[in-house]
C-alpha cells in the first residue's frame, strides 16, 4: 500500500506508475490492481503465490484514510477490516508518513503484529546521529508551499536553543513577511487565503516579537512580468504580480549566514524551482549549503527533487525521505506509528 499526492492536487493519481517502477527496480513482475480494499483487491491478494508482489491503488482515494481518528477507530475502517484478515504482518516503511494519524499508518497496528521496515530503521538511526553531532551555529531554513507547521517548528527550535536562526523562503517566507506587516498585494494575499495559512499570521507576529534578531525574512522577492523575472525589495511591496522566488539580495545575505554556520537543516525550496526563471533562489541557496563546511540535513520531497534537479544530492551530509515527520522528530515529538514501540502493546 502507498499514497500519491493529496486530493485536489495535480499529482493525486493512481499507483500504476509506481508498480511499473518497482518492477524495473526488482527485475521481476509486480502485479497491480486498481482497487484498494474492495472485492477486486481482496481477490488479487488471495490469488498471490509465494514470492509474488502486488501493489494496490492509492490509499488516499478512500475518504476515511485521512480522517483524524484514534487507532481503534481506524481499525474499524473499510481499509483495515478489508485487508487485515488477509495479512500476517504489518510493516510500516514510510517514515515520511509516520507522523500522520491515517488508517494505513496506525489502523493495522491495532489488529496485526507490526514492525518498522528497513527504510524506517535507517532513517531513525541516521537522524539519531544527526542530533548527537549538531554543530553551532545552527540554521533552520524553511521554505516550500506547505507552511502549516512552520510556526510551530520555528517556535520550538528557537525556544529550545536548537536553532540560532530561522531563515524563510517560499510560501513560508510570504507568511512571515505578511506577519511582519508587509502588504504582499492582492494576488499573493489571496493565495495565502486559498492555502489556509493566514491564520498563522498572529502567531508568527508574536514569534517575531519574541525573537526579533533570530527570525530572518526575504529582503527582496522575484515576480514574473510579461514572462520575464523581475526583482523588487520588500519595501516596494505590494505587487500586482505573484511572488515566485526570493531575490539576489536575500540570496547573498542567506549565503553569508550559511557560510558561518556549523550545521544547516533545510526543508522546502525558496520558490517555484520547476520554472527556470524562478529557480535562481533555490539553486543558489542550495549550492551555498552544499559548498559550505556545515553539516547539512535536507528533508521533504520537493527539497530532494530540487537537489537532484541541480545535481547537488551527493554534496549534502544527509538527505531524509521525510518532511513533516522529520521536523516532528527533530522537535522531540512522538511519531504516530506504534510499530516502533513494544510489539506486545501494538497487539492489545
Amino acid at each position: 500500500m502507498a499514497h500519491q499526492g493529496r486530493k485536489g492536487e495535480p499529482d493525486f493519481i493512481p499507483m500504476k506508475q509506481h508498480a511499473d517502477l518497482l518492477a524495473n527496480i526488482l527485475g521481476r513482475p509486480v502485479k497491480y490492481v486498481d482497487d484498494v480494499c474492495g472485492k477486486r483487491a481482496k481477490e488479487a491478494v488471495r490469488s498471490l503465490k509465494s514470492g509474488e508482489v502486488l501493489v494496490l491503488d492509492n490509499v488516499r482515494f478512500l475518504p476515511s484514510e485521512t480522517k483524524e481518528m484514534q487507532p481503534a477507530d481506524h481499525a474499524k475502517t473499510e481499509l483495515v477490516r478489508g485487508l487485515a484478515p488477509l495479512a500476517d504482518l504489518f510493516v510500516l516503511d514510510a517514515f515520511a508518513s509516520a507522523h500522520r494519524a491515517h488508517s494505513s499508518v496506525i489502523g493495522f497496528t491495532v489488529v496485526l503484529p507490526s514492525v518498522a521496515g528497513r527504510v524506517m530503521q535507517r532513517e531513525l538511526t541516521s537522524l539519531g546521529r544527526v542530533l548527537e553531532m549538531s554543530r553551532k551555529p545552527c540554521l533552520f531554513i524553511l521554505g516550500g508551499s506547505k507552511a502549516d507547521d512552520s510556526l510551530e517548528i520555528s517556535r520550538y527550535v528557537l525556544k529550545n536553543g536548537i536553532a540560532d536562526r530561522v531563515l524563510t523562503g517560499g510560501l513560508v517566507g510570504q507568511v512571515f513577511l505578511a506577519a511582519k506587516g508587509y502588504d504582499l498585494g492582492q494576488p499573493n494575499m489571496a493565495f495565502l487565503e486559498t492555502k489556509g495559512v493566514t491564520g498563522l499570521i498572529p502567531g508568527v507576529r508574536e514569534l517575531i516579537h519574541d525573537y526579533p534578531r533570530r527570525v530572518v525574512f526575504p529582503e527582496d522577492v522575484a515576480v514574473k512580468v510579461h514572462g520575464k523575472r523581475e526583482e523588487l525589495p520588500v519595501d516596494r511591496l505590494p505587487t500586482e504580480y505573484k511572488i515566485e522566488d526570493i531575490g539576489e539580495r536575500t540570496i547573498e545575505s542567506y549565503g553569508r549566514l550559511i557560510g558561518d554556520a556549523g550545521s544547516v537543516v533545510f526543508s522546502g525550496p525558496m520558490g517555484v524551482y520547476e520554472d527556470r526563471e524562478m529557480a535562481t533562489g533555490t539553486k543558489k541557496v542550495f549550492e551555498k549549503i552544499s559548498n559550505s563546511k556545515a553539516f547539512s540535513l535536507a528533508g521533504g520531497g520537493h527539497t530532494i527533487s530540487a537537489l537532484e534537479e541541480f545535481g547537488l544530492s551527493g554534496r549534502v551530509s544527509y538527505i531524509s525521505t521525510a518532511g513533516g515527520a522529520l521536523t516532528e522528530y527533530l522537535m522531540g515529538k512522538k511519531l504516530r506509528c506504534r510499530c516502533l514501540g513494544d510489539s506486545r502493546d501494538n497487539q492489545k
